[in-house]
């Protein structure tokens, strides 16, 4: 269900690499649709091949990249589709474009050790950077900018997805943004 315009939401999932964000993005997802809310994930991964094809993740690459994402989050929302992102986003100032955008808005921080998410890497993202292969991977070579307030904050080293999302959804129902089985 479509959320009426200006009652639509949106969710940042953040955290490094490899941190459990999919995981729980999917788990808040489906926890949603159970209260009868169809949101859009906005995937980095699957928009970057459509946004930059070749990227070369640069900090010029990532500003626009994530300024698109928010701008197309902003849009969703404008006509009542509540979004989630699934995206590391590793500046603050990525994120805050789409908090600046969004009136409904939380961010959710999916805390990590580094090594735990080197130990994980699902992509090979990291490996590729021992190798030399990749230049710019948030938490090594490039700087990771945690949030300073996050909405709810997660542990995705030891915290079941299941039962982060469900504080996600208890946090947007005590916003505001849901009541209890539909969005508000």
């Amino acid at each position: 269900m479509a959320c009426k315009a200006g009652q639509a939401f949106a969710v940042w999932v953040t955290g490094l690499p490899s941190s459990g964000k999919s995981t729980l993005s999917q788990a808040l997802v489906s926890q949603l649709a159970d209260h009868g809310i169809e949101a859009a994930v906005l995937e980095s991964d699957v928009m970057r091949r459509v946004f930059t094809p070749h990227p070369n993740y640069s900090e010029e690459e990532r500003s626009i990249f994530y300024g698109q994402m928010a701008w197309v989050g902003a849009l969703l929302v404008d006509h009542g589709v509540p979004v989630v992102f699934d995206a590391t986003a590793n500046r603050r100032s990525f994120r805050d474009l789409a908090r600046a955008a969004i009136p409904r808005f939380m961010e959710v921080y999916v805390q990590c050790p580094l090594e735990v998410c080197m130990a994980r890497d699902p992509k090979g993202i990291y490996e590729s950077a021992r190798r030399a292969g990749a230049s710019s991977v948030p938490g090594l070579q490039a700087s990771y900018e945690p949030p300073e307030r996050p909405e709810v904050l997660v542990y995705g080293d030891r915290e079941d997805a299941g039962l982060a999302a469900r504080r996600i959804v208890e946090k947007l129902i005590e916003k505001g943004y849901m009541r209890q089985g539909i969005a508000g």
